[in-house]
């Protein structure tokens, strides 16, 4: 939208140059060669020996369209590869590749259509660079050319201001004759693959954005609108006296002014706008008494001016604040170019030069000054937020810490007393003669209890210390459930089981195991005595693990346990996106339902 580009436009150049500028020598080379071609074997198609010349024309063509679709490549354009008829050996080979109708296309774009395409392209850029250049150091050589009576007064001015025109709309103007190119050749040379563009080749430009939080603080709008109000109240009555103007224009063009600031704010390409429209006003109504007051810009001009700048410097990106600063800058040469020197004072335009260096030099400080706050500011938000994370981190640190600790601890007391509960069961047999085999077998089964819990909880703190992943640590699954239920029924518990998993994947086989275990645990803690019955089976594309107990023909009291086991399961079954139902049951019963979405099982 505006004269001066941007990160993004900058970092494109490159590769717009590279397309346009290379373009040009490879067509006319390109042209050279298959013109004499094909021009010679016209002229001998009478005596059928230029038919000889067509394939090797054809080929070349093809050879160069295949050049241009790699540079549409390098550019982020993809086009769509083409099919060649297959060649043969022989007169028979030579008559497929003149029958080609996709080769004939290469050679009609590559002898006719490319070359004045490629000249328009890198000819305006050739010269649209060479004017910005020769305007930005006319100051330089211009002495050297012979001397002209019909000078323009300022041309030195005019033609440094058209040279940074040009200059500064050079982006956007390769960028323009780079699109003409691929719109022409990409079609031609097979088509442009869909969804294919310039954001495949080069990374959108990074948003920079100020401190929301500053640009929406109440503090903000409103010292800024103070500033904008004294600047409306003192610059209206200066405006009007000083320079002889009219109450009402003077009224207008001083609260636009100031206006324009407020805009800026929120609205970046409104403030612009308005500071440009309200500045050119301002000089068009002071302009009778530049001989008089100081024109093109009042103080009070200057001053509402140097506000947008500093709002548009600190709040938004740097391309809005130096926009507007050269749209003041060319202001002030287009008034230096239209004043009339004999009306000033002393013949001479150097009170008008005077102001306009002023304006410069102090809006460019201004820009200068508003752009390094917005960096600190900037800076500084990084830093909190850098601070933040960093202060998080350590909590969580600390957490993780404290978390293992307590795990390692826990994991002692318990392993010390597992281990005793183990060495116990084992050696009863030793230890009580007599033991009856059913007693014997009551204490193996313990032993066994004892050292598979002492197992898991061996591998929990080994995943803890060693952030070992869970396919690395034996875990249970659905094929451990029949063992859960014998040892469960070895407790003398009446468990009725209907298990038919499907395949799974181990998180989900470890989920349903711990589902099934905590139900168990459940009802054998709050329910002794009362059958269960335990259901693991696919339905409806999730798996459904059911434990339910009836109610206990003589109630017992409960073993207290930790009251942690039903919430964490429910934690682990949502966390896969699952549900899980606990309650009573209509015969005063207890059920746990858990329904575990069935995800696809890992590749063996």
């Amino acid at each position: 939208m505006f004269l001066i580009p941007d990160r993004h436009a900058l970092r494109r150049l490159r590769h717009d140059l590279a397309l346009v500028i290379p373009g040009l020598p490879l067509t006319l080379f390109a042209a050279l060669m298959l013109l004499p071609l094909i021009a010679v074997s016209a002229a001998l198609s009478i005596i059928w020996a230029g038919v000889l010349l067509l394939p090797p024309a054809l080929t070349l063509a093809s050879a160069w369209a295949r050049l241009d679709r790699a540079r549409l490549h390098r550019w982020g354009i993809e086009v769509t590869t083409p099919r060649y008829r297959p060649r043969g050996r022989g007169a028979i080979g030579m008559l497929r590749l003149v029958t080609d109708s996709r080769r004939w296309l290469d050679l009609a774009f590559e002898a006719v259509i490319a070359l004045p395409v490629r000249v328009l392209t890198a000819g305006v850029t050739i010269a649209w660079i060479t004017g910005a250049v020769g305007g930005l150091t006319w100051w330089a050589w211009s002495p050297l050319l012979p001397e002209r009576n019909d000078v323009l007064p300022g041309q030195w001015a005019l033609v440094m201001v058209v040279g940074l025109v040009l200059a500064l709309s050079f982006p956007a103007m390769v960028h323009a004759l780079a699109l003409l190119d691929v719109v022409v050749t990409a079609p031609l040379l097979g088509g442009a693959v869909p969804g294919s563009s310039l954001r495949g080749a080069i990374p959108p430009p990074r948003s920079a954005e100020a401190d929301a939080r500053l640009r929406e603080s109440a503090w903000t709008r409103m010292t800024i609108a103070f500033l904008a109000f004294v600047l409306a109240v003192v610059a209206w009555p200066v405006t009007a006296a000083l320079y002889e103007v009219h109450p009402a224009p003077a009224m207008l063009v001083t609260v636009a002014a100031a206006v324009a600031a407020l805009l800026a704010v929120r609205w970046p390409w409104a403030g612009l706008s308005l500071s440009v429209v309200a500045i050119a006003a301002m000089m068009l109504v002071t302009l009778p008494a530049q001989a008089a007051a100081p024109w093109p810009w009042p103080v009070t001009a200057l001053l509402a001016h140097c506000l947008t700048l500093l709002v548009l410097a600190v709040l938004h990106r740097w391309y809005w604040t130096v926009s507007t600063w050269s749209a003041g800058a060319l202001l002030t040469f287009v008034a230096l170019l239209l004043t009339d020197a004999s009306a000033m004072p002393g013949g001479s335009l150097r009170e008008v030069m005077t102001n306009g260096v002023v304006l410069l030099a102090v809006s460019g400080g201004v820009v200068l000054l508003g752009i390094t706050v917005r960096q600190w500011v900037l800076v500084s938000g990084q830093i909190e937020r850098a601070q933040t994370l960093s202060a998080e981190e350590v909590r969580r640190r600390y957490e993780l810490e404290e978390r293992s600790r307590i795990a390692r601890e826990l994991h002692d007391v318990v392993a010390h007393s597992m281990s005793v509960i183990t060495v116990q069961a084992g050696t009863a047999k030793f230890r009580l003669p007599g033991l009856d085999a059913g007693t014997e077998r009551e204490f193996e089964d313990i032993a066994a209890s004892s050292r598979q819990a002492l197992g898991e909880m061996r591998s929990l703190l080994a995943i803890l210390r060693t952030d070992e992943v869970l396919d690395e640590v034996p875990m249970p699954g659905l094929e451990d459930l029949a063992e859960l239920l014998r040892s469960t029924r070895a407790s003398g518990a009446t468990i009725t089981a209907e298990i038919s998993p499907p395949e799974v994947t181990p998180t989900v086989g470890l989920t349903a195991y711990r589902v099934v275990q905590e139900g168990l645990s459940n009802a054998l803690r709050h329910a002794r005595g009362a059958a269960i019955r335990v259901r693991v089976a696919p339905s409806g594309g999730a798996l459904l693990v059911e434990v339910s107990n009836q109610r206990p023909h003589d109630p017992q009291e409960s073993i207290p346990g930790s009251g942690l086991g039903l919430s964490g399961t429910q934690e682990r079954v949502r966390a896969l996106g699952g549900t899980v139902e606990v309650g009573p049951t209509a015969d005063g019963g207890f059920a746990v339902t858990a329904r575990i979405p069935l995800a696809d099982p890992l590749p063996r």
